[in-house]
């Protein structure tokens, strides 16, 4: 068995400064985490033996939950509008929010106040597209998942905005459905799909022209996580979803089998180093496994 990694994979600077963010607070006992500051249970289980508070996602709304003198909202962002709430009560904020997710709220707003009807992709009820039409007219916004939820709006002006985790191709193809079902409106798409992101899931497609099986590392819970899961079976490769090493069995791989290695955007570094030993232990004894890059496996190596 050989393993090839991803040349792109793993936690992304949003992520990154927001871990480092909650490591330096002192008193983690006056903080409440609006959320789960990022979709991984290892970050999770530290968070709370040092002692953080939590509001959980299905109950973010809910400010008034908030009883420390401080609250750190997650890299996924809050509306200015809930921002605004919990700032009222007294409170100290401690904003992780990603540049990214920032630069995709402004991006809404902007369309919004130029008169367009916004049309959101993404996943409905996420933390980040609540907090992305959050400030939003509710009737001037609409959040689309796939090309089937597109529909006629009614308005002369339609802008585009997406999650930031968004699979950039059904992007595209969600906004050709916009286009084809408004032929007489005016469609603008901002491409609000991080740069992380991108190169992840580009760097996933010329893994999977390449491997037998995909090991995909990360949180149930995580969006862009799923999305490589969802890609690989999509492109007829067979996926395999962990949250760690501990989850790998010898019988989920072939002695000749050519195993891809990725992960998603929140998942630590040690997660990685560890299922990526777990791969080469496990058929160590009688089959030797080979560790390749994408890089060399394209260059015929």
């Amino acid at each position: 068995m050989r393993v090839m990694e991803a040349e792109a994979m793993g936690m992304c600077f949003g992520v990154r400064d927001a871990l480092e963010t909650m490591r330096g607070i002192e008193r983690p006992a006056e903080v409440t985490v609006f959320g789960q500051l990022v979709h991984n249970p290892p970050v999770m289980e530290e968070m709370a033996r040092r002692g953080f508070r939590q509001v959980e996602e299905a109950e973010r709304r809910a400010a008034d939950s908030v009883t420390t003198p401080q609250v750190l909202i997650t890299a996924h962002g809050v509306s200015d509008r809930e921002r605004a709430v919990l700032a009222a009560g007294g409170r100290e904020i401690i904003d992780t929010t990603c540049p990214l997710v920032r630069k995709a709220h402004r991006a809404a707003l902007a369309l919004a106040a130029a008169g367009f009807f916004v049309i959101v992709i993404g996943k409905k009820g996420h933390v980040e597209v609540r907090g992305l039409t959050g400030d939003l007219p509710a009737d001037g916004f609409a959040v689309v998942e796939t090309q089937m939820g597109v529909r006629c709006y009614g308005a002369e002006r339609l802008g585009v905005v997406a999650q930031t985790t968004t699979v950039e191709s059904m992007a595209r193809e969600i906004v050709a459905r916009v286009w084809e079902l408004n032929p007489d409106a005016e469609v603008r798409f901002v491409n609000t799909i991080c740069q992380p992101t991108r190169d992840r899931q580009a760097a996933l497609e010329r893994l999977l022209e390449q491997v037998d099986v995909l090991v995909v590392v990360g949180g149930r819970h995580s969006n862009n996580t799923r999305e490589l899961v969802a890609r690989a079976r999509q492109a007829g490769v067979r996926a395999v979803h962990v949250e760690g090493a501990g989850e790998l069995m010898p019988e989920m791989f072939g002695p000749d089998d050519l195993v891809g290695l990725t992960a998603g955007t929140s998942t630590l570094p040690e997660t990685i180093a560890g299922v990526k030993m777990r791969l080469e232990a496990l058929h160590a004894d009688p089959y030797t496994t080979a560790v390749v890059s994408t890089a060399e496996r394209h260059c015929g190596v």
